[in-house]
């Protein structure tokens, strides 16, 4: 892929229309590397370092390119030399075979949030991620950053809307206030879970169509409410302790 094109993969619209995204960092192409030993998808990536890394122990295809170009390419202010261009995943699974509980996402704005939310997803297992129409773009430089090298483990759907995870799922779990304790044994026994916008939550009446139950994390009501990674966060702890 050209240079002209690598720089355009900072926006959605190239980013879906030239099939890949930016993997930047020392770190974050250590953690594809090991996701790719376990899934061929992620070995077709390709490599451009600085002088600083042209020694980068690997065999994916590499180009050593300037820092000038390097601090074009990159997202980061001071660039460590390596990057990936990384294809995009195929759509996960959402059969039959499509095992795990799901976590839903309504129009989640804030990139440091969803990539949080991947980590912790990552960290637990077992969990899908559904991203709601108006959603950040999971393969966002920023949420492919905050996600720490989760983004390579977590099965992602983008662009699901709020009335089809009735034909999918036959019990959903909304997070919001007023409902009963996270801590009940109910709260485990759904197979979906469904957390709003982080300043408008989920409209009512969709959670009423979906026939969705309400469950609420404890707390002693000192400010109105949780931080969304934070809300998640703790809800798929509780679900793992019981």
């Amino acid at each position: 892929m050209k240079l002209d094109d690598i720089k355009k993969l900072h926006q959605k619209k190239y980013r879906q229309a030239l099939g890949h995204f930016l993997v930047e960092g020392e770190h974050l192409v250590q953690e594809l590397e090991k996701a790719a030993a376990g899934n061929r998808h992620w070995q077709h990536a390709q490599l451009l370092v600085t002088s600083a890394y042209q020694d980068w122990p690997g065999s994916w295809p590499r180009q050593l390119i300037s820092d000038r170009h390097m601090a074009q390419l990159a997202d980061t202010k001071t660039p460590q030399g390596i990057l990936a261009v990384v294809p995009l995943p195929p759509p996960a699974d959402t059969g039959e075979t499509a095992v795990g509980k799901a976590v839903y996402l309504h129009e989640v704005q804030d990139p440091g949030n969803l990539g949080t939310i991947l980590r912790t997803l990552a960290w637990f297992g077992g969990f899908r991620c559904l991203l709601s129409p108006g959603s950040v773009d999971p393969y966002n430089p920023k949420v492919v950053r905050a996600s720490m090298g989760a983004i390579f483990h977590v099965p992602v759907e983008t662009d699901v809307s709020l009335d089809t995870l009735a034909s999918r799922y036959a019990r959903i779990a909304c997070l919001d206030i007023g409902g009963d304790a996270i801590t009940s044994a109910e709260f485990q026994s759904h197979d979906c879970y469904l957390f709003g916008n982080e300043a408008r939550g989920v409209p009512g009446e969709s959670l009423t169509e979906l026939g969705a139950r309400r469950f609420t994390i404890p707390g002693a009501a000192a400010i109105e409410s949780l931080n969304l990674a934070s809300a998640v966060n703790m809800a798929v702890y509780e679900l793992n302790r019981g």
